[in-house]
């Protein structure tokens, strides 16, 4: 097989290998607390979240394609501009979640089953973890960028310590702190917006990185 397919394929396969276990960590914290409930609050919020980040999955997938594109006839002013109007878009449809949270909450909860206890916590796991979302959809962006970019060790790399930070922040809020529902809520606001800042870090830290390598025109 070709090494260059597998330098590309191997991180992105481990990326996606640890997604799964943030969500096995959060319904572990929330199966040792006193009451089901939790479990399910947390399940049923998680259900709403995937449902509206897929909606923004596209952002990765085409950011991919067109930087692919531009890297491949060696554009620099492209390549920026190709990341600038995928922020673009990130940042405005996050700003249009956060400002209809409260409707597209009572929708979702409207919509999905549950009893009234558990769409009682799933609101208070909601309407915090909200908040990350101009995060988490920026870093779809920057992945699918840097995989145009043919670099697919930073998305890794972000993808991993978003997620280690998360269950870190989530078992101190919930173990420690004494927290539930809103603890694995907290912990996954921190972990975005942490992979964010380490995400810019990645982009323009780096003295050989795309940043620099951007910028420098």
């Amino acid at each position: 097989m070709n090494k260059e397919i597998l330098r590309l394929a191997i991180p992105n396969i481990l990326t996606n290998l640890t997604v799964p276990l943030l969500g096995m960590v959060d319904l572990y914290l929330m199966g040792h607390l006193n009451s089901t409930l939790f479990m399910g609050a947390v399940a049923l919020g998680g259900v709403i979240f995937n449902f509206v980040y897929w909606g923004f999955a596209f952002l990765r997938m085409s950011m991919s394609g067109v930087a692919a594109q531009s890297f491949g006839r060696g554009n620099r002013q492209e390549m920026a501009l190709v990341l600038q109007r995928g922020l673009m878009v990130a940042f405005s449809g996050a700003a249009l979640l956060l400002m209809f949270q409260v409707p597209v909450g009572d929708f979702s909860f409207w919509l999905l089953e549950g009893s009234a206890e558990v769409k009682a916590i799933a609101r208070e796991y909601y309407f915090i973890r909200i908040w990350a979302a101009p995060a988490a959809i920026s870093l779809m962006v920057f992945y699918g960028w840097f995989l145009g970019m043919q670099n697919a060790f930073y998305p890794m790399l972000i993808s991993v310590s978003v997620n280690i930070l998360n269950v870190l922040s989530s078992v101190l809020f919930v173990r420690v702190m004494g927290l539930k529902a809103e603890g694995v809520a907290l912990g996954s606001v921190i972990g975005q917006y942490a992979g964010l800042i380490l995400q810019s870090y990645c982009f323009l830290g780096n003295t050989n990185g795309p940043g620099n390598f951007l910028l420098s025109d």
